[in-house]
């Protein structure tokens, strides 16, 4: 009898995929040491089913060299908890997928198909299953429903997936390379020539990313609003009162604007031409994952990789397709039809979606975009099997809608102008109707077409100017950053990956570079980047990374060569780590001067304290470790002025005050959680009144 090992990326894949491999009473868990394995028993065959925790061997520096040592030449793909701490358990864990190797006739990697997951299960083959990458097969899903899954297994490809495994393995190697010496490099400066240590994180993506962000930054601070004047005006027709669009949507000086309005007061005016027009617009192509994330973002305010992750929730429960693709087709052979049968059982999809399978053929709207590995995000069919948390629910309806709206038919809308004389100036009355919704009424209430008719007029009817006034306004700055739209710009610059953009944008929060939704660079953020421009400007192009990521992209196609990719990446970086080295002093004097002010400036509270108007600060006890806000002039006067603060995640001082009584409001950012904006003060008060009722209600 045939022993088949499966390795998969993730626990919940390795249930489903070893339920559908064999029958219920086919299918056996068990567990050893806290790791699930499946065993499927077929007549012919015995398949033992483990997962992986994602990447259980990663890129770490080769033996003799102390970990803060660099630059570093020298790497090595290493279990994860020899490189990364607080990773003990990954070691039980390949223990036992090691153990099942040496028991097994063939092996399968069954991990994600896409960059990372062939990474994963190759590097586990390789090194827990004693090189067993060399004749393992390769399945390939973008469900995990129980047909395709059977499929994927019996159609299985003889050989691994060997050029998206180099150009994962090139990735990691690169990244690894620059973000170690590089981080690495600014921290020991900073240690040793700025007497003050902190971890100073950078790397191939980051840099340019955040680059981003402080130029943004940059071109608001030095925007100079330039003052113009929009003439705002209502014409009455008849009975109807209209907004009406002057012919400059600008005017340039108050003088123009003042004329203007001295020319149309109280004179009649007279339509002189009206123009309609009809258009289509056609559905949505459908998703592909930051199509997704924008969405998600623009309609419920989640953050690309809350959404990544609540997406890859779905696809582990079988709802969805697999979410990390770039492609923005469907092919037939996915199923439209039974999809959307499956689809109407569903209360809340059932009317909209009965209309769609009345269609005799079903035709969806496809984009540009493709990915050679997996379709567009579209819904299984599959049958919610527990209750869906809000957020998940909300995204679930998101790609349910999106999917039936790409069937629909096009919208029509007519759009209308009209156009009035006054005194030689002509002004707009603009109108939409619409025809036809079509898919809209599909895709509500992600989409809609603001209705605005124009009443019934004519070419020579007199009209009669109600009000006319001019405004002054001034130019706005570009918009600082969302995590939305600065994705959206890297992927345009073709740095970082689908995979990776949105943890990118994560680390750069986690580090305390930026603040806020629209997003704002702290000062530290600021001369990072300043500093860097001044002594290496080569970190934070992004001419080389987008070079880099095309180069990985040519070793997916087998145009180019892993070995290839990395030494070119070595000879960049080498003179640039020599660069670092040469001005290690005048690095790390501006580095610890930078940090210094930024850490006193993120300590120091706006608000001068209420009972001796002294600086107020955040400190930590140098006995319990706690943090609180202080009084400096605890030190000095004796003021005893103190306020709790919440012991977990990271602080960050707002430019907001509470609306209750004045003082300044805090934010707390932990991983996994929402941020929790509160004032100190009023929360000490709420805390002291409730021990005070709790005494009364003792005594």
């Amino acid at each position: 009898m045939v022993r088949t090992l499966v390795i998969c990326e993730k626990p919940d894949a390795a249930k489903r995929i070893a339920e559908s491999l064999g029958s219920r009473n086919q299918v056996l868990r068990r567990t050893k040491r806290g790791v699930p394995i499946y065993e499927v028993v077929r007549p012919d065959e015995t398949i033992y089913v483990c997962s992986a925790l994602g990447h259980l061997y990663s890129v770490g520096q080769k033996q003799g060299m102390t970990r803060k040592a660099y630059p570093v030449w020298d790497l090595a793909w290493k279990p994860r908890y020899l490189v990364e701490r607080d990773q003990e358990r990954l070691q039980t864990w390949i223990g036992q997928i090691n153990q099942l190797s040496q028991e097994a006739d063939r092996f399968v990697n069954a991990c994600d198909y896409d960059i990372e997951g062939s990474v994963i299960g190759a590097m586990i083959l390789k090194y827990a299953c004693n090189s067993a990458h060399r004749n393992a097969r390769r399945m390939k899903f973008s469900t995990l429903t129980v047909r395709e899954l059977q499929e994927a297994y019996a159609n299985s490809s003889a050989e691994l997936d060997i050029t998206l495994v180099d150009a994962g393995m090139c990735r990691h190697e690169v990244d690894w390379m620059y973000g170690v010496n590089l981080s690495r490099a600014l921290t020991a400066s900073a240690l040793e020539h700025g007497e003050v240590y902190s971890t100073l994180s950078t790397g191939r993506v980051q840099s340019p990313t955040l680059r981003f962000v402080v130029d943004r930054e940059e071109q608001i601070n030095c925007f100079v609003p330039i003052p113009y004047w929009t003439i705002e005006t209502v014409i009455k027709a008849g009975r109807n009162t209209i907004s009406a669009q002057y012919e400059k949507e600008r005017v340039v000086s108050k003088g123009e604007a003042d004329k203007v309005i001295a020319d149309c007061t109280g004179e009649p005016g007279t339509i002189t031409d009206i123009e309609s027009h009809r258009s289509k617009i056609y559905a949505p192509s459908p998703f592909d994952l930051s199509t997704l994330q924008a969405e998600a973002y623009r309609h419920f305010g989640l953050r690309p990789s809350y959404t990544l992750g609540i997406a890859e929730r779905l696809y582990l429960d079988a709802l969805i397709s697999y979410p990390r693709t770039s492609s923005q087709k469907l092919p037939p052979s996915i199923g439209y039809r039974k999809i959307l049968e499956n689809l109407s059982t569903l209360e809340e999809y059932a009317e909209k979606v009965t209309g769609i399978l009345r269609l005799p053929s079903l035709s969806p709207s496809q984009g540009q975009r493709s990915d050679p590995a997996h379709p567009a995000i579209y819904p299984t069919g599959n049958i919610p099997r527990r209750a869906l948390q809000p957020r998940e629910l909300k995204v679930y309806d998101l790609i349910v809608r999106r999917f039936v709206a790409i069937f629909g038919a096009p919208a029509e809308r007519q759009s209308e102008r009209a156009s009035v004389s006054v005194k030689g100036h002509v002004f707009y009355l603009r109108g939409v109707q619409v025809l036809t919704n079509g898919w809209i009424d599909l895709y509500e209430p992600y989409a809609r077409i603001e209705k605005m008719p124009l009443p019934s007029l004519s070419v020579g009817q007199t009209v009669e100017i109600a009000q006319i006034v001019s405004t002054e306004r001034f130019t706005q700055p570009p918009p600082r950053f969302n995590p939305s739209s600065l994705l959206r710009l890297m992927e345009s610059q073709n740095i970082g990956t689908k995979a990776t953009r949105a943890n990118i944008i994560d680390t750069l929060y986690d580090r305390g570079y930026i603040i806020g939704e629209r997003m704002t660079p702290t000062p530290l953020a600021l001369n990072v980047i300043e500093v860097l421009r001044k002594y290496c400007s080569k970190i934070i192009e992004t001419n080389f990374t987008r070079e880099l990521e095309e180069k990985m992209q040519d070793i997916e196609s087998g145009r180019e060569q892993r070995e290839r990719v990395l030494v070119k990446a070595i000879e960049h970086l080498r003179p640039v780590m020599a660069e670092l080295e040469a001005k290690a002093t005048e690095l790390g004097t501006e580095l610890g001067r930078t940090i210094r002010e930024t850490r006193l400036a993120q300590a120091t509270l706006s608000v001068p304290c209420p009972q001796c108007n002294s600086r107020l600060v955040v400190v930590r006890s140098s006995k319990t470790g706690k943090r609180f806000i202080a009084c400096t002039g605890r030190w000095k006067e004796g003021c005893a002025f103190s306020l709790p603060l919440p012991q977990f995640g990271g602080l960050v001082l707002l430019k907001r005050f509470c609306a209750r009584c004045g003082f300044q409001l805090i934010m707390v950012k932990a991983r996994g959680r929402r941020p929790m904006i509160s004032c100190p003060r009023c929360f000490k008060e709420k805390r002291d009144e409730q021990a005070r009722q709790s005494t009364q209600t003792l005594s």
